[in-house]
């Protein structure tokens, strides 16, 4: 087991040296692997999940063994490619990568979003950029500061925990803002004849749906280490992490995670805002 190396003659530090000793033998157990076997066994319980929906005659079996399956082939093939990236330890493949996630999210939430909206999939792909580049900086060059700036050990899951989080939220607060604004024309429009400009008419729409978008996020953060251990903690701690070092990287990524929704929360719901108006400020039917 690995210990913090202390090399001293002072009785009062040996003592401390074999104190973190202990520690870390206590903290650092091996991590328990899972054959192909053990994932069978595992999908055991997708199955008691399908027993209970024809039981109760929900009509979901189908549903839940698709879900099940394309989980399982998707994280197998992520697996891999994950495995073939972190050896070849390459920045273009890193990149790469990122930018295959990042296009998938955007496609993502513009289809939930709406696809009647011109021009959305920009708009979602630029926000979730801009949201990522801007946490991710900040995050690697003065907080995590690895040797390499695009280790993929550290710049892959980040990026997939920032997008899924500000994806979430674009999605909430995007869906949130364009019913809005379809569901009260006319008060708009009474603000345009009164003098508005279109982001005076439509501000209090925005704010709801900012709100809504972050309401995820504020829910986490006020119950985390309460009622739910976070992933991250989980799978730090599963593979043997000290507790609070597992802590340290989950507080910093559930305040990486809060920021980045809100820039992209922010950026979308500008952007679907002007998708509604013409360039004579003239609010258009979408």
């Amino acid at each position: 087991f690995p210990v913090r190396s202390i090399y001293t003659d002072d009785l009062g530090q040996q003592g401390e040296f074999f104190s973190l000793a202990l520690t870390n033998y206590l903290y650092m157990y091996e991590l328990i692997k899972l054959d192909p076997f053990d994932l069978v066994f595992a999908l055991g319980i997708v199955g008691g999940a399908v027993a209970l929906s024809a039981w109760q005659k929900l009509g979901l079996e189908s549903q839940l063994i698709l879900a099940a399956g394309r989980s399982l082939l998707q994280l197998v093939v992520v697996g891999y490619i994950l495995s073939f990236i972190f050896a070849l330890d390459n920045p273009w493949a890193v990149l790469c990568v990122i930018a295959v996630m990042l296009t998938t999210a955007a496609v993502v939430a513009r289809n939930r979003i709406g696809k009647k909206i011109p021009q959305l999939l920009p708009v979602v792909w630029l926000s979730l950029l801009a949201s990522m580049v801007l946490t991710l900086s900040y995050a690697i060059v003065l907080i995590i500061q690895p040797q390499q700036w695009y280790s993929p050990q550290y710049l892959i899951p980040l990026t997939g925990t920032i997008l899924g989080n500000a994806m979430s939220g674009a999605c909430l607060a995007g869906d949130r803002l364009v019913r809005q604004m379809q569901n009260n024309r006319r008060a708009i429009e009474t603000h345009l004849c009164l003098g508005a400009t279109p982001q005076q008419a439509t501000w209090a729409y925005r704010q709801e749906a900012i709100r809504t978008g972050l309401i995820p996020n504020l829910n986490q953060m006020a119950i985390v280490g309460i009622v739910s251990l976070p992933g991250t903690f989980n799978g730090q701690v599963l593979s043997g992490t000290d507790p609070l070092e597992a802590v340290a990287y989950q507080i910093l990524i559930l305040f990486m995670a809060v920021f980045a929704s809100l820039v992209a929360i922010f950026l979308v719901t500008i952007g679907i805002d002007r998708q509604f108006f013409n360039r004579d400020y003239q609010l258009i039917d979408l």
